[in-house]
């Protein structure tokens, strides 16, 4: 959205995703990164340590779930997402000021470690990409059924997604029915 404050931080998770689900059942996950930034010291050629910053981060839905079960305290991470300042009072009266990062995108830094990445499968009619339908289907469609397919017609989902049963769609980004060869066509 506009105005708001996009940043990416590179740093190491200070503890270990703590889990959470709000009271309609949407998970959040919330965690601290850990950013310290080094510069190196041209007279003494050491790198040094600059003052480290700690940002308090959360992140929803299924991604929240994913980072949960995905990584772990000291894990090196690339957050991107959104600024947000929060104000309160505390017990004592004092007002307070905190800025967290609501999390869009997280990752493993593979700088110094490797991952072996495992897609989701993915829950309930999800569209677009492998999903079988979309959002919005009407009131007593089955599960996956795109919008705007009445209940009870069978449809195609999504780019590789969707139900089975007709006839094979003309895919050009689809294997050969021969499989691949290392012997050249003629």
């Amino acid at each position: 959205m506009a105005g708001e404050t996009v940043i990416t931080v590179v740093g190491n998770l200070a503890n270990d995703p703590e889990l959470r689900f709000t009271p309609n059942g949407a998970a959040v996950a919330s965690f601290t990164v850990a950013s310290t930034p080094r510069t190196l010291d041209r007279q003494t050629n050491e790198w040094k340590d600059g003052e480290a910053l700690f940002l308090r981060c959360s992140i929803w839905r299924q991604a929240a779930e994913h980072v949960a079960e995905s990584l772990q305290k000291g894990a090196r991470v690339i957050v991107t997402g959104r600024l947000k300042q929060r104000s309160f009072e505390t017990r004592e009266g004092e007002k307070r000021t905190v800025i967290e990062l609501d999390v869009d995108e997280i990752g493993p830094s593979l700088r110094y470690a490797t991952a072996k990445v495992v897609k989701a499968a993915r829950g309930g009619g999800g569209g677009g990409y492998g999903g079988g339908g979309g959002y919005g289907a009407p009131a007593g469609a089955p599960p996956g059924a795109p919008a705007g397919v009445p209940a009870g017609v069978p449809a195609g989902g999504g780019y590789g997604g969707g139900s089975g049963g007709g006839a094979p769609i003309d895919d050009p980004w689809s294997q050969p029915a021969g499989g691949y060869s290392d012997e050249p066509p003629f």
